[in-house]
């Protein structure tokens, strides 16, 4: 047994120094002293890998002859992300019922003239390990499936049965009726109160047009959306033109070849008109307020019940994304930051934040204190959602304006590199996942025409100065507040007190005197 120890060590001794090493040493002798960077001997050398800090896959666009827009993003593994955007949203039902979007989104992957039901859809993607999707915003609609590469044909054939395809039946349309009415129900259920605060900031900012529309189907208008009514839309908005294909973890000649075969000469089952009636409204900023009185008292029963809340968003006009003040809007947004007081974590979180530091550290009545910044092609808008009980609304919405007004002062540098480098590190940690490097190059070919790479942006973000962030702030200030509130509004301010406050030097509200308690 001993001797056969013995051999193993041996053994290992010649395999770390090589036999030469083993013999030198083997006389009883030290062994010898060799650093980690030192090449061992009779050991090949390494080859390591190296950066050079180029993209060497730079995202590549096509435009076919119907233009149709192809653009991918290659990125190795065995599954791909392809997808359609369309530029269609909520904001250009100004012609239409409002809700077609929200329909659109419901309907998405059920049956077409190809596949005879949703179920036979997904039993084909599950066959390459697929998995369908499709959401709608206030601009874009974006269907999109997840699949091994090896099933791109199948996938793209799909994609374009699904978008230019569908067979609208009747039993499909009252499913979604359903459906979309359950959703507007929870929509006023939720306790999360943000998704509808969010709905009615839009209203009162862009009152009665574009973006300021409504994203969800409003009940009454449930049962006007029939078959005829879609296919007007989709006759206008679902063009080949107003259309991206992208792709990402796939080989873009792969990709367009695909595209040519399945969404070249398709034609649409609604047919085609040759004077498209798009309406190309740009978004009019009007401000305003938009108030919504409810019982929050019952909104979360049970052993440990959320108080009663109330929950007021406060906005201003910032900028489109188009826009070079953009990238200064973002930082300014991740400066204020903010989140719910219940909220752990270190400075990642953004326990350093403005909103935490000024709001929620010094105000233990508050609950929530949370910055937002919506951007679209032709405006843009930056608001704080904050909640409290209903008796301090008055002082909140108060901590609120001074905030916005304390945004014009001087940034520091430390909390100005904080928020950059906080921006940046999100911005790369996003893109590390394939659907969302998937809808950013979707979305930036749809809008732009091309893409910015991740270090272009990260070169933008870094080159923002206190400067910038005190003129954007500057050109904010001068427009009228958009207001949303929600819950038991008794104490809330005055929509011309909330104006005269943004528009003082301190942020103070009028002061009020009763005579009556």
């Amino acid at each position: 047994m001993a001797t056969h120890m013995s051999r193993c060590r041996t053994w290992s001794r010649v395999q770390r120094y090589g036999i030469a090493a083993y013999r030198k040493y083997s006389s009883g002798g030290g062994y010898p002293n060799i650093s980690l960077s030192t090449p061992l001997p009779g050991i090949p050398k390494p080859v390591f890998a190296s950066v050079d800090g180029q993209e060497k896959y730079e995202t590549k666009i096509t435009t076919l002859e119907n233009g149709l827009k192809v653009a991918s993003q290659n990125k190795f593994g065995q599954f791909c992300t392809v997808g359609i955007l369309v530029n269609s949203g909520s904001r250009h039902e100004a012609k239409y019922p409002s809700g077609i979007a929200h329909f659109l989104e419901k309907l998405a992957f059920s049956s077409t003239a190809q596949y005879g039901s949703k179920d036979e859809i997904l039993l084909t993607l599950e066959k390459h390990g697929g998995i369908c999707d499709c959401q709608t915003s206030r601009d874009t609609t974006m269907y999109a499936v997840s699949a091994e590469v090896k099933g791109l044909d199948t996938v793209v054939s799909l994609l374009s049965d699904a978008v230019l395809q569908p067979r609208l039946l009747d039993e499909e349309l009252e499913m979604t009726r359903m459906a979309v009415r359950f959703e507007l129900e929870d929509l006023n259920m939720r306790p999360d109160p943000e998704p509808l605060l969010t709905e009615m900031i839009h209203a009162a900012a862009y009152r009665g047009n574009t973006v300021g529309l409504p994203r969800f189907c409003p009940a009454e208008n449930v049962d006007k959306i029939d078959k005829n009514v879609l296919h007007s839309y989709l006759r206008n908005y679902y063009r080949p033109e107003r259309m991206v294909l992208a792709g990402v973890g796939i080989e873009h000649e792969q990709l367009v070849e695909s595209a040519r075969k399945y969404l070249l000469d398709v034609k649409p089952v609604w047919g085609t008109s040759s004077a498209p009636n798009v309406d190309l409204s740009v978004a009019q900023y009007t401000g305003g307020i938009v108030k919504m009185e409810k019982d929050m008292s019952d909104v979360s029963l049970g052993p440990t019940p959320i108080p009663e809340l109330t929950h007021i968003m406060i906005g201003l006009e910032s900028c489109s994304y188009l826009e070079d003040d953009f990238i200064p809007f973002a930082v300014l947004n991740m400066m204020m930051g903010g989140g719910g007081s219940f909220s752990a974590g270190g400075p990642g979180k953004g326990m350093f934040t403005r909103l935490y530091l000024n709001v929620l550290n010094r105000h233990h009545w508050m609950y929530n204190a949370t910055s937002y910044h919506h951007s679209y092609e032709d405006s843009g808008l930056l608001c704080i959602h904050a909640s409290a009980d209903p008796r301090q609304v008055r002082e909140m919405v108060e901590i609120i304006t001074r905030e916005f007004i304390q945004m014009g002062g001087s940034a520091g540098e430390m909390e100005l590199e904080r928020a950059k480098t906080q921006l940046k590190s999100m911005l790369m940690m996003n893109l590390e996942s394939r659907p969302v490097i998937f809808e950013d190059v979707g979305r930036q070919v749809l809008s732009t025409g091309k893409r910015k790479l991740p270090h272009e942006l990260c070169h933008l973000i870094s080159s923002v100065t206190a400067g910038d962030i005190k003129r954007v702030t500057t050109k904010m200030l001068r427009s009228k507040p958009a207001v949303a509130a929600l819950g038991d509004l008794m104490e809330l301010p005055s929509y011309e007190h909330i104006q005269a406050a943004l528009s003082s030097k301190d942020g103070r509200l009028p002061r009020t005197y009763r005579l009556f308690r």
